[in-house]
């Protein structure tokens, strides 16, 4: 099965999502991500973050969804509605979720407080990847597999303490 983490510039969160998910899953699965409009570079601080984590960062990039070399089973975008933020609409059929993380890489503060965002961004998305390869991936109907990734979203916001 083939997972695209979308986001807008895909310079962060769907970066986090695509090595995380790579690094939980070993080879069962494939992760990618992209981005409608393309960053082209990835956040200094989210390779930072990944390697600091263990997460292998070799070969992650900022890239254009148009530049996939797969058809994705799975899209999920990562884009923060709740700022505002516009979200791309993925054009293909394959099963479409959204998990809404606040961007790290607009946080403002001190030094420690731009960390924290980062850190937060990153386990926010490491739980709801973890709690995704809980699931019998192979086994749900698209519709069942939707339903049970909108529903662990919901469940880990509520957790996180997040208003839906």
């Amino acid at each position: 099965m083939n997972i695209l983490f979308l986001c807008t510039g895909n310079s962060c969160r769907s970066i986090y999502a695509e090595a995380m998910f790579n690094y939980l899953t070993g080879t069962r699965h494939r992760a990618l991500s992209g981005g409608s409009h393309p960053a082209g570079k990835v956040d200094p601080l989210t390779l930072l973050w990944l390697e600091t984590e263990g997460v292998p960062t070799r070969g992650l990039a900022s890239k254009s969804w148009d530049d996939l070399d797969v058809t994705p089973d799975v899209v999920i975008t990562v884009c923060d509605d709740a700022a505002g933020e516009a979200c791309p609409l993925f054009l293909g059929k394959a099963v479409r979720v959204h998990w809404g993380v606040p961007d790290p890489s607009h946080a403002k503060g001190s030094e420690a407080e731009i960390e924290a965002a980062f850190a937060s961004t990153f386990h926010a998305l490491r739980a709801r990847i973890e709690a995704m390869l809980t699931l019998p991936l192979d086994d749900l109907s698209p519709d069942d597999l939707a339903d049970a990734l909108e529903e662990l979203h919901r469940r880990i916001q509520q957790q996180e303490g997040v208003t839906p």
